[in-house]
C-alpha cells in the first residue's frame, strides 16, 4: 500500500509531535486503571457486558483431527 505524499509528511509530523508522544502516554498509563486494584470488579463488568450484548457461548466441539505437526 503507498501513501500518497502529502499523507506521508502528515504522518511523519506528527510522529515527530512531543505532544501527541505526552498524549499517547496518559491513555497508555491509565487505561487497566479501573481494574487493576479490583478484579472481581472486572469479572462482573465482563458478565454484564456479556448479557448487556446478549452473548451466548459457543457450545464445545472437540478437534477431531488425527495428523496435526507444530
Amino acid at each position: 500500500m503507498s501513501l500518497p505524499e502529502s499523507v506521508r509528511e502528515e504522518l511523519v509530523k506528527y510522529a515527530h509531535s512531543e505532544s501527541l508522544k505526552e498524549d499517547m502516554k496518559k491513555v497508555a498509563g491509565s487505561r487497566n486503571e479501573l481494574f487493576i486494584d479490583n478484579h472481581d470488579a472486572y469479572i462482573e463488568f465482563l458478565c454484564q457486558y456479556n448479557d448487556f450484548i446478549n452473548h451466548e457461548p459457543k457450545p464445545f466441539a472437540p478437534m477431531v483431527e488425527k495428523d496435526i505437526k507444530l
